[in-house]
């Protein structure tokens, strides 16, 4: 796990060294125990590591091999590395360190473009061959690991985070309509290649992008998931194979040279993890979880279940309570830490668990994407069973706000048309998901997951220098959800099967308890110091200068932020304050 930057020139001109340097303070946060730079004729590579796999310098990087002729930088966790390495060690490569980052070079060489298909993990890529005279980057199937690009004149440059392309001097402040439309309706899910930024751009997940001396690109998807009914099973013979699926996820995200912990919410997702994790390897287990103050009737805390779980399975556990005295305070430094701007409140929370976490270990199991993968959110019945057209009970049930007021929001330079439903129409028009249902788990996974709660956890752990992997969502256990019955999953209030298999490693307390959240009740409610925080950041003189938002329905919000939540239960005025300050914070 680690921090990536580089710059390619398709021109003849060599690449200033002291720009990737520049870069690289961006990404030391991802990547605190060791640095490096590659630089050769019309590129060079930087590169930030968190020591998890093979600790030794052997597996220092930027990675070269003269003899192939390839360099690498790479962020990520390849998981099934060893049994590349023993395959392609029978095809006669041989090895110098027992790094995943090695096996990714031979893999290049000995299969080329279509070695990403091979690949069970999370990863951001950029090899240069130098025989083909071209590079290629990628981004894992589930979009886990981030890549950024800008271009500027002749140059392209790559980076982990948006602050590693600002520090290169890259990011210009046009802001993009089409981005804002998605972050005010679409929950702030801006889907690739889209960023806030207008030259600013993000790889889409599953795919590669190959990039010739002359600046020619291709990018090519090598995955995705159809939602297809092959086999007419029980739910009982489903349970079993959703249950073992999960089993395999887990052993394989325990590779690993450093221990491996997990984030415990008290949930059924993280709960079962942790079981699946006991199971594995019955040592010492160290798990975390985190609670706030309450805020009227709102509890601020789920430690009731997560010490259930701590108990049943003898883990190390710890509770780590944050005081709102301490919540203010890391609210600006939770959103600088941000790529891009989101609006879910927990995301200060991951940020001040991740702190206390990364004080005891550098990896951590986490239980994101099951509500995603499983139909555990509440539109996934109306989607289902609904009278009305889908895609309408759909946005409903998730957008944020309507075409019109994020129309009212926005300033005239910044409208348009509604961008965002016409992208949630289309993806629901395409083909490899038939049923309602079908098609909205398939945004979901494919987009909406990606960039809210997934980019959410990768940056708010990466913060801390902690590397957070998701079993949830290995590509082999996503390809064999779409293929459970939608009904087997939306039942039970939703993921009924994965309730079914949970009932036969957890208790039943946990699994049958109201669907809970990870709260954060004073970002949600605004009051008192809260709410002057959001009136002072949207009150300041780059805000104003800015006039990016009708001061008008800023000052509706101000006045009754309570009386303007989205459906989601979030705070409008939140959304506002958090794409303000985090402009403010790139220095726009």
């Amino acid at each position: 796990m680690c921090g990536i930057c580089g710059v390619i020139r398709y021109d003849k001109d060599s690449v200033d060294e002291s720009i990737v340097q520049r870069m690289l303070p961006a990404l030391e946060t991802r990547g605190p125990d060791a640095w490096g730079i590659h630089m050769e004729e019309g590129f060079g590579f930087g590169h930030r590591r968190l020591s998890i796999i093979d600790l030794s310098e052997n597996g220092h990087q930027p990675m070269s091999d003269e003899e192939l002729k390839l360099s690498i930088v790479y962020n990520g966790e390849i998981y099934n590395f060893l049994d590349l390495r023993e395959e392609l060690q029978r095809q006669g490569y041989s090895f110098r360190s027992t790094s995943d980052t090695e096996v990714l070079l031979k893999a290049y060489h000995a299969w080329g473009d279509e070695f990403v298909t091979r690949l069970n993990g999370m990863f951001a890529f950029c090899i240069h061959d130098q025989e083909r005279g071209r590079f290629l980057l990628g981004r894992d199937r589930l979009g886990i690991k981030p890549l950024y690009y800008a271009e500027e004149g002749k140059a392209f440059y790559f980076a982990s985070n948006t602050q590693a392309l600002n520090e290169a001097g890259v990011i210009r402040p046009e802001l993009s309509p089409e981005a804002l439309h998605y972050y005010l309706s679409f929950h702030a899910v801006v889907p690739a290649p889209y960023t806030i930024f207008k030259n600013v751009k993000k790889l889409e997940p599953g795919t590669t992008m190959s990039i010739q001396k002359d600046g020619k690109k291709q990018v090519t998807s090598y995955w995705d998931v159809l939602f297809e009914r092959k086999e007419a099973l029980s739910e009982e013979e489903w349970t079993e194979r959703v249950l073992e699926e999960l089993r395999q996820s887990v052993k394989r995200r325990m590779v690993s040279d450093v221990p491996v912990g997990a984030l415990l919410s008290g949930g059924l997702d993280s709960s079962l993890i942790v079981a699946l994790m006991a199971e594995a390897n019955p040592q010492s287990l160290h798990t975390y979880s985190i609670g706030f103050e309450d805020v009227g009737t709102e509890e601020g805390n789920e430690f009731y279940y997560s010490d259930i779980i701590a108990k049943e399975f003898g883990t190390k556990h710890k509770k780590i309570f944050i005081d709102s005295r301490r919540l203010l305070p890391n609210i600006e430094k939770a959103i600088s830490a941000m790529a891009e701007p989101m609006v879910s409140h927990d995301a200060v929370a991951f940020y001040l668990l991740s702190e206390e976490v990364s004080k005891e270990t550098k990896v951590v199991l986490s239980g994101q994407g099951a509500d995603e993968v499983f139909a555990g959110y509440h539109w996934y019945p109306k989607v289902m069973n609904g009278t009305r057209d889908p895609v309408t009970e759909y946005r409903e049930a998730f957008f944020d706000r309507t075409h019109e007021e994020v129309m009212e929001a926005l300033q005239v330079p910044y409208h348009g048309s509604d961008i965002s439903g016409r992208f949630v129409t289309n993806h629901f028009a395409a083909s490899g998901a038939t049923e309602p249902v079908d098609k909205a788990l398939r945004l979901d996974t494919r987009i909406m997951l990606i960039d809210d709660p997934v980019k959410r956890v990768d940056n708010m752990t990466m913060a801390w220098g902690l590397e957070a992997r998701v079993p949830f969502l290995d590509y082999k256990l996503v390809e064999l959800a779409a293929s459970v019955p939608p009904e087997l999953k939306v039942a039970s209030n939703g993921k009924h099967i994965l309730k079914k298999a949970g009932e036969r490693v957890i208790p039943r307390e946990v699994i049958y308890r109201k669907k809970g959240y990870f709260p954060v009740p004073a970002l949600k409610y605004l009051r008192d110091e809260y709410l002057a925080f959001a009136r002072d950041i949207l009150s300041t003189e780059k805000a104003r200068q800015r006039n990016l938002f009708n001061p008008i329905y800023i000052d509706k919000l101000l006045q009754a932020p309570e009386e303007h939540m989205t459906v989601l239960g979030g705070s409008k005025l939140w959304q506002l304050t958090v794409l303000e300050l985090w402009l403010q914070k790139m220095g726009c």
